[in-house]
């Protein structure tokens, strides 16, 4: 039986790294800027995994969030400041998986800079709360799997492949080094 990467006829993983790399990321946290952020423990124990939501993208590949400074999140990140987010844009693409640094500040600008009312939901006395805090997410690598052309294209192959019993799926994956 053949592997799915060789019945594709068309050349389906790419590489991409340092600038091609942020863009990619970029494009695929505009689409999804919600996630998964993992957290490991410094004693090996579980990880912790809460959704967030990235609140920029800085041009060098740093993702920014807010957290609170009692929050489980910023124990952990004191600990271990190891991270692994999980993105995911659509229900057959726009997946991305980042590792990287995370860093804990408490600096005004940027606070004001990420900060939009609605957040006065966990932040009750608003942008001035003392509990707030900034996260920066530096990716060292990752993985992304997405689609060349876009869902509907990628659907319209499917589709015909399943007609002709080839793989034609449209995909595209591959490593992320920034």
């Amino acid at each position: 039986m053949d592997s799915i990467n060789r019945n594709q006829p068309e050349e389906n993983r790419e590489n991409l790294q340092a600038s091609g790399a942020i863009k990619k990321m970029k494009e695929l946290v505009d689409k999804a800027p919600n996630c998964f952020f993992c957290t490991h423990m410094a004693e090996g124990g579980p990880a912790g995994a809460r959704p967030m939501n990235v609140r920029k993208v800085g041009d060098d590949g740093s993702l920014w969030f807010l957290s609170a400074s009692d929050s489980h999140k910023n124990e952990e990140l004191q600990k271990n400041p190891v991270v692994e987010l999980y993105f995911q844009g659509s229900q057959h693409s726009d997946f991305l998986q980042l590792t990287g640094f995370a860093s804990i500040t408490t600096d005004r600008k940027r606070i004001k800079e990420l900060w939009e009312p609605i957040l006065k939901t966990w932040f009750t006395e608003g942008i001035d709360d003392p509990r707030i805090t900034v996260i920066k997410v530096e990716p060292s690598n990752g993985y992304y799997w997405d689609t060349k052309h876009g869902n509907a294209i990628a659907g319209v192959k499917m589709m015909i492949g399943a007609m002709l019993g080839k793989t034609l799926d449209d995909s595209i994956e591959g490593g992320l080094t920034l």
